[in-house]
């Protein structure tokens, strides 16, 4: 039997491909390479030096999810495959609900109809309300309606899960809440390059730092935080990865059925310019950035708390923000 990946040539869909094999897991991946490029399954091959069953195919096409199905004995799935640009969603909403919920609900169809009942969804620290009553975030805490329309597919498709667990008592599902995932294979050969104008951090001051922007923005130094920028909890994505083959040995085992919440981060908060900061020290160069005004909606500091993964799956972040700036780097230069 076999695991299904939807959205294996992204960012942390590679990754976690790369960890699965790893490990002898028989995975089967998909992609329809909107925002992902099409090289990614032969470098996953190369670094793993092991087969990767691979379809190009998009979830909210149902003869693609069909065919993979018929042609292949899946037990489980790990749901990666998604729009994720906030600022787009905002643009374009009927465009993100459209792919991120409708691809969502046509792979469990195709689960129902097959016999697989696991399923790993990657979801996000954005379901949850900020402010928050304290920036420490739990599992428990008060979830909302976002205030973009990508976050909101997000709680949306968790809502699915739980309805279908409800409705199938053998539906196991792992909802997996991301912090900040940042990094690359300490490789070079895998990492964060999203098609367009990027979107996250990371890959704007990668831009900044090899002369492909003048410069970068921080938005706002006078949030009330010790340095006056805003905390966040970054997540090597390689940690990342490996939480995603404890949450699937999670989904299987014998009794373990309905849906559970994990937060996914180091429990550390890291400031904006801290990370600047560690990047520039661990890499031995200067980053162009300048300081700009607030974005709307941006909350002062959050940051995980993930002591339920460490006890229910047996994870925890090993990584630290230095790792994730260097290998980001090396990624950066070996791809330009």
């Amino acid at each position: 039997m076999a695991v299904l990946v939807s959205g294996a040539s992204g960012f942390i869909g590679s990754h976690t491909c790369v960890e699965l094999l790893n490990v002898g897991e028989d995975v089967i991946g998909f992609d329809n390479f909107y925002n992902s490029k099409d090289d990614i399954p032969k470098k996953i091959e190369k670094l793993t030096g092991k087969s990767l069953k691979f379809y190009k195919a998009d979830m909210c096409v149902k003869a693609d999810i069909h065919k993979i199905f018929t042609e292949n004995e899946i037990d489980s799935v790990i749901h990666f495959a998604g729009y994720k640009a906030v600022g787009e969603s905002v643009a374009k909403p009927l465009m993100y609900y459209g792919n991120n919920i409708d691809g969502t609900v046509v792979l469990l169809e195709a689960m129902k109809e097959f016999g697989c009942d696991r399923f790993v969804f990657s979801s996000s620290a954005t379901v949850y309300k900020f402010p928050a009553v304290s920036p420490a975030i739990k599992e428990d805490f008060e979830l909302t309606a976002t205030n973009h329309p990508y976050g909101t597919t997000k709680m949306i498709i968790e809502n699915i899960c739980r309805d279908v667990s409800i409705s199938d008592d053998k539906f196991a599902c792992a909802l997996l809440r991301y912090f900040n995932p940042v990094g690359a294979h300490d490789s070079g050969v895998i990492g964060e390059n999203p098609n367009g104008i990027p979107n996250n951090l990371m890959p704007i001051v990668l831009k900044a730092v090899t002369g492909q922007l003048p410069s970068m923005t921080v938005f706002g130094n006078d949030y009330p935080t010790p340095d006056g920028t805003c905390i966040r909890d970054y997540l090597h994505v390689v940690d990342l990865a490996k939480a995603h083959v404890a949450a699937l040995n999670k989904v299987r085992e014998e009794g373990f059925s309905g849906c559970a919440e994990y937060n996914l981060g180091t429990g550390k908060g890291t400031s904006v310019l801290e990370l600047l900061t560690a990047f520039e020290k661990v890499n031995g160069l200067k980053i162009p950035y300048i300081i700009g005004k607030r974005r709307p909606g941006d909350a002062a500091e959050y940051y995980a708390v993930p002591e339920k993964a460490e006890q229910e799956l047996g994870w925890r972040a090993e990584l630290n923000i230095e790792d994730m700036c260097k290998s980001a780097y090396d990624f950066a230069v070996k791809n330009a």
